[in-house]
């Protein structure tokens, strides 16, 4: 499968990767792909990876992944170009992050959430939110004593959130499916929670498990 991704950072070469190693065919997107921030990305990715701008890689991707930082969001998706992500699953990564006067805040909460705005702007897309609640790092085969950790994923399209649920079980997670879109509103908050406690505690590879009994 053909995957484009928007976002150079590392939670969108982090993936990427991820994606590359399983056999995909990957493109970043950028404003400026031949600034060379990606060409070591490109040289490990085992000839599976390249870069091009935010409409090359939305076009490329049968699958696309939203990696930008939150302000930067609408900007890429202009530049994507929106009709390059008409019918494609939308995997949403954002999370609205208002660090303007400090410490970071959501930017949307309570009645709205950034993954139903992405939706707003990509009306023809299918949007799923996940990997929000985790560090780049750990994206991708994460290793904890306790076993697999738990991404919660949202959306409203019944075959999207199963697609992408594949994707995280095969990229080593447990995968609990909490509903429509809307839980974004719960899952953005929950990534504000992950923030904090790395903040206090100055540790960043934690994660959530749900226990059952």
């Amino acid at each position: 499968m053909k995957i484009g991704i928007l976002g150079t950072g590392v939670v969108g070469q982090s993936l990427g990767r991820g994606f590359a190693g399983r056999g995909h065919d990957v493109m970043i997107g950028s404003r400026d792909p031949g600034s060379g921030k990606l060409d070591e990305w490109v040289a490990q990715s085992g000839g599976r990876g390249s870069a091009g701008t935010f409409a090359q890689a939305a076009a490329f991707g049968e699958l696309l992944v939203l990696a930008t930082s939150w302000a930067g969001t609408e900007n890429a998706i202009r530049l994507a170009e929106p009709q390059n992500f008409e019918g494609k699953v939308v995997i949403d990564v954002t999370n609205p992050l208002d660090s303007s006067s400090g410490a970071p805040r959501l930017a949307l909460g309570w009645s709205d959430s950034g993954g139903e705005q992405v939706q707003r702007w990509l009306p023809g897309a299918k949007v799923v939110k996940a990997f929000n609640i985790i560090t780049a790092g750990a994206m991708v085969d994460p290793d904890y004593p306790c076993g697999p950790p738990t991404m919660f994923i949202a959306g409203d399209d019944e075959g999207a959130v199963r697609q992408v649920s594949g994707i995280c079980t095969g990229f080593g997670w447990e995968v609990v499916e909490i509903g429509g879109l809307e839980g974004a509103r719960l899952l953005e908050p929950l990534a504000m929670l992950w923030i904090l406690h790395g903040f206090r505690t100055g540790q960043w590879t934690h994660a959530f498990k749900l226990l059952r009994k």
